[in-house]
């Protein structure tokens, strides 16, 4: 049984920084690509990072290129996101989820930056 579980998001002023952690069981990790996706009531989920099984290999939309980095820790098959320099539009809730995604998801973890 696949769980993905969000944690660290919370209210922070806009340039502040958090950073998210996704505990993961149920599958094989390590030689999963992962992804942190968020989304906006009203609005379809989008990618935000992903990472491939070596962790030297990240990518990122165009939005946060330069302000997050996604990073894993296969012994402890948890993917993490550092969100840096955060603007009120990166307010959403994230999710990780494999990439591409499973139908399954998390509960997610609520961002929200205020201006």
């Amino acid at each position: 049984q696949v769980q993905l579980v969000e944690s660290g998001g919370g209210l922070v002023q806009a340039g502040g920084s958090l950073r998210l952690s996704c505990a993961v069981s149920g599958l094989t990790f390590s030689n999963s690509r992962m992804a942190w996706f968020r989304q906006v009531p009203g609005k379809e989920r989008e990618f935000v990072a992903g990472i491939a099984w070596s962790v030297s290999v990240t990518y990122y939309a165009d939005s946060v290129k330069g302000r997050f980095t996604i990073s894993r820790d296969n012994a402890k098959t948890t993917v993490f996101l550092q969100m840096n320099s955060l603007k009120p539009e990166d307010t959403a809730v994230y999710y990780c989820n494999k990439n591409p995604p499973m139908g399954y998801w998390g509960q997610g973890t609520q961002v929200t930056v205020s201006s």
